[in-house]
């Protein structure tokens, strides 16, 4: 199971602005497009920062680079969906301008746009989450864990062969379309995940 991409949420027809624009140039764009906030770009379109509306009323500086935030949180297209809307929230931003490999401006993906990835039917995310993972993923009955699902968040419930599967649905599960958090409640009859490296002895230096 693939989780949906950025790529495929984002705008690729951004309005941006360069770092030398003017105050006014920069309130003229937010308010023609109507939109909250842009990225700031050098003349190679590599992202330098974000404008906010509310940047232009708590700064005050002739050009963009003095208003804008820097660095600016930025997303790769190849990144999945709901990774871009996690560092969304953890960074407190309200919108991602993508790059390419070369960190350079290709599109913007806003809350808006990622909300819609979490907008999906509990009943959609339970059945993807048993038919997609259990049964075909991790090749185990599609009832070897009770699953239930209730505005987005995942509870797992059940007890499986091997430790290292429970870590792995956690995992898949996190990644499902429309999850906003998963509940672990889940056991294993073996521990197979590897034992943490020992701690280095303390060499002890005796004098003669």
């Amino acid at each position: 199971m693939k989780p949906m991409k950025v790529g495929r949420l984002m705008t690729d027809d951004v309005v941006s602005a360069l770092a030398g624009a003017s105050f006014r140039e920069v309130a003229r764009l937010l308010a023609e497009h109507d939109i909250g906030g842009l990225p700031v770009v050098d003349d190679d379109d590599h992202v330098v920062g974000v404008v906010c509306g509310s940047d232009l009323l708590t700064r005050r500086s002739p050009t963009a680079r003095g208003v804008m935030t820097a660095p600016a949180v930025t997303v790769h297209a190849e990144e999945a969906a709901p990774d871009a809307a996690r560092l969304m929230v953890r960074r407190g931003v309200a919108r991602l301008p993508v790059v390419d490999e070369e960190e350079r401006l290709v599109g913007i993906v806003t809350r808006r746009d990622l909300l819609r990835v979490f907008l999906r039917p509990d009943a959609e995310i339970g059945r993807r989450i048993r038919e997609e993972l259990l049964a075909d993923a991790m090749a185990l009955p599609a009832d070897a864990v009770d699953v239930h699902v209730l505005d987005g968040v995942v509870t797992l419930e059940g007890r499986l062969r091997r430790r290292s599967q429970t870590v792995m649905l956690l995992r898949l599960a996190e990644r499902v379309e429309g999850v906003v958090s998963v509940v672990d409640r889940l056991s294993a009859r073996d521990d197979d995940t590897p034992l943490p490296p020992p701690s280095p002895r303390t060499a002890h230096r005796f004098s003669e």
